[in-house]
């Protein structure tokens, strides 16, 4: 059992430049929190030049009230992996959650969340329900792995046109009911609460990815230690997507178009990570190639949309 004091939840926080989001989401944490809720708060900077850190130090930096902030100050954007591996290095308790700055705590969607995760020593990670603020789902919270066979589906347009089906809607896995619990292949990195000894085990987040895809990374090596992923609907979050890169409709501020190049650059290699990691043995030589050719092709129509001044959905 845990020594009075000693944390139940550790959250760490990686924010990039969204000052204004980290603020309304460190709010909305310690709103949710209980006076019996035992937790720990991380919030790990990659090089902001924005006054995040200042910000945090000045609302959150004393160490005498209960609304306290342990801050990591990276000199520069380490991206998503490394800077929340960090983050890791700071941990005292047994569980973590790792939470996107652009989001907002509804009700209490972590607690609660923590007691589903407990309940079952199979599970390894879980997330709540997140929602975009029109809110739409964040397909990304419940989504499958993206094989050969669902990113076709998906990006041809065939699961939209059978949303139903787990043969063509495997990709975002909206065949399932997203209003009820169940296991799934891949939550998102937005609202991912993992137990540390699951971590441990696959050496948590995967430094070859940047940013965007190590939340699939994370979740399929999880699923290869034997480990559960669940999706627990019942309480929600709302996450302001894309709000570092700008990529999204979502987003909750203007990001410089360079910053989106650069992010849809790391977006697709992503993609191509993955790939090459787990699926590109599988296939024969001429297959393989086809698949790399279309993730290039892919690249190269986001980059278009971000030079015409359009943004993802």
């Amino acid at each position: 059992m845990a020594e009075r004091g000693t944390p139940e939840l550790s959250i760490v926080i990686l924010n990039y430049n969204v000052k204004d989001l980290l603020l309304n989401c460190l709010a909305s944490i310690f709103q949710s929190k209980g006076k019996l809720n035992r937790w720990q708060v991380i919030v790990v900077d990659n090089g902001s030049s924005d006054g995040s850190v200042e910000a945090v130090k000045e609302r959150y930096g004393s160490p005498s009230t209960s609304l306290r902030v342990d801050l990591i100050e990276n000199r520069s954007n380490l991206g998503f992996a490394a800077g929340n591996n960090m983050g890791v290095k700071k941990v005292k308790a047994p569980v973590i959650l790792f939470l996107n700055p652009d989001t907002i705590i509804k009700g209490h969607a972590i607690q609660k969340s923590l007691e589903v995760l407990l309940s079952d020593p199979d599970i390894g990670a879980l997330s709540c329900k997140v929602e975009l603020p029109d809110g739409r789902l964040d397909y990304s919270c419940h989504r499958g792995f993206p094989t050969p066979w669902n990113s076709f589906a998906y990006f041809s347009g065939l699961s939209k046109l059978f949303p139903r089906s787990p043969i063509f809607a495997g990709y975002s896995a909206s065949y399932l009911n997203p209003d009820e619990s169940h296991e799934i292949d891949c939550v998102s990195g937005s609202f991912l609460m993992v137990r540390k000894i699951a971590g441990q085990q696959i050496g948590f987040w995967d430094e070859d990815y940047f940013f965007n895809g190590e939340d699939i990374e994370f979740c399929y090596s999880l699923k290869e230690k034997g480990w559960k992923i669940y999706y627990y609907p019942e309480v929600k979050i709302i996450h302001f997507k894309g709000s570092s890169s700008g990529l999204r409709q979502t987003s909750a501020k203007e990001v410089a178009k360079e910053t989106r190049l650069n992010a849809a650059t790391h977006a697709v290699s992503a993609m191509r990570i993955f790939y090459k990691k787990h699926y590109y043995k599988k296939y024969p030589p001429v297959f393989r190639d086809f698949v790399l050719w279309g993730i290039k092709l892919l690249e190269h129509y986001r980059k278009f949309k971000i030079m015409a001044g359009l943004r993802y959905e």
